[in-house]
């Protein structure tokens, strides 16, 4: 029997969402459907384009990569609109470079020379977005003076405040729902600059699903705020709404991987 498989290759906030949804989509469907937490992020990644995991919500940058392949199997299915006025009730986020509250960095120029880390390279918002940004300062190489592979914004934010290192770029969704959840938190940090907005990471649907079952999962999502079982799903991960989205939607993405390329952060 076809088990429908879904999962996150989003940061740890993101998996409630998924399995609640995992529950709420059988409910709906009709198909047995579970929500895989088991194995880290890239051995999801993995199962999915092996095709054992078909509903899969991932960061830009690898969407793209996906997509862009000559016989691609992967499909946008919808797309998140956080909830925050900042986000304008469009399908973005941004990435906010965060450092200690007591530190002397008041914008990013000022980290010129520091240390710096980012959650890991196939990241548009702590990785990519940061080196595009750089090519339009005019750096290719140098700017930080020590650079650090984290794993994950989580671990990003928790250099930050043990004084590791000097600043972090973060996922916007991701420091919301942290200061959201960890009392304190706020007063240690300080955001001193955004770059963005960016395509925000879409939900995507392996290909080897049946046509009919991926618009009946599209039409399902695209609905869900339309119910209270399913506002309070969304409300739960900070989410307005799903909306349908095109792959020239992210187009932005693939320009700011074009400038990045020329880039080293240190």
């Amino acid at each position: 029997m076809f088990r429908l498989k879904l999962a996150s290759c989003m940061a740890e906030n993101t998996e409630e969402l998924c399995q609640v949804l995992a529950v709420y989509l059988q409910s709906q469907l009709g198909v047995p459907t579970e929500c895989v937490t088991d194995v880290p992020w890239q051995e999801r990644e993995r199962l999915f384009d092996q095709g054992e995991i078909q509903l899969l919500w991932l960061c830009g940058l690898p969407y793209v990569h996906k997509a862009d392949l000559e016989q691609s199997r992967t499909e946008l299915l919808v797309v998140p609109v956080p909830v925050g006025e900042r986000y304008q009730g469009q399908p973005v986020y941004f990435s906010d470079v965060m450092v200690r509250r007591s530190s002397p960095f008041q914008c990013f120029l000022d980290l010129c020379g520091g240390s710096w880390a980012f959650n890991e390279p196939r990241s548009h918002s702590g990785f990519n977005v940061v080196r595009a940004y750089l090519a339009e300062l005019g750096q290719r190489a140098g700017f930080f003076g020590e650079v650090i592979e984290s794993g994950a914004h989580s671990a990003s934010l928790e250099m930050v405040l043990s004084g590791r290192i000097d600043g972090a770029a973060i996922d916007s969704t991701v420091l919301e729902w942290i200061v959201a959840e960890r009392e304190g938190i706020g007063r240690q940090i300080r955001v001193i600059e955004t770059i963005g907005p960016s395509p925000i990471p879409p939900w995507v649907i392996s290909k080897q699903v049946s046509l009919d079952l991926r618009c009946e999962l599209r039409s399902i999502l695209l609905d869900l705020a339309l119910e209270q079982r399913g506002r309070e799903i969304l409300a739960r991960a900070r989410i307005a709404r799903f909306i349908a989205a095109h792959d020239a939607d992210y187009d932005p993405i693939r320009r700011m991987a074009r400038k990045a390329e020329r880039v080293m952060l240190a």
